[in-house]
């Protein structure tokens, strides 16, 4: 599974016009299912998520976790992180897991995020979203556990 992460002061995202998941101060994950992608994947990259330091501490120094600042997640799935552009300037999404198998390993993580964390909003899968945020940092971590 890949993942792009985004410390946030807050995001949201909204299908028509509506917002369906927010978040404030947290982590805004965009994940990604690949094609072979397990559950032991899932629950690798949900501890490193939990776990990443990437949150200041009172001297400034990233070294606090999403947990240890009390942040939100906010979870949308995002199967064009599996996109290989180098066969030419149409990008192929044929790493990207199948729906069903998407969706079965991305409700999975959203589960065991839910069950672990307090502050867990989500996107729709395989939805028309527009997602908005605002980056603290600006922080963005790539996350690959293959």
């Amino acid at each position: 599974m890949k993942a792009v992460l985004q410390r946030v002061r807050e995001a949201r995202v909204e299908i028509a016009q509506e917002v369906v998941g927010a978040i404030g101060p947290g982590l805004l994950v965009l994940v990604c299912a690949e094609r072979g992608d397990t559950e032991a994947q899932a629950d690798r990259l949900l501890a490193k998520v939990l776990k990443l330091r990437i949150f200041s501490d009172e001297a400034g120094k990233m070294n606090r976790s999403v947990q240890d600042v009390g942040g939100g997640l906010l979870l949308v799935s995002q199967f064009t992180l599996a996109a290989d552009v180098g066969g030419g300037n149409r990008p192929s999404f044929t790493g990207a897991a199948g729906p069903e198998d998407g969706r079965r390993l991305y409700d999975y993580f959203v589960a065991r995020a839910r069950a672990a964390h307090p502050v867990v909003a989500t996107g729709v899968f395989a939805a028309d979203m527009q997602v908005h945020l605002v980056n603290d940092g600006p922080v963005t971590i790539p996350i690959d556990m293959r």
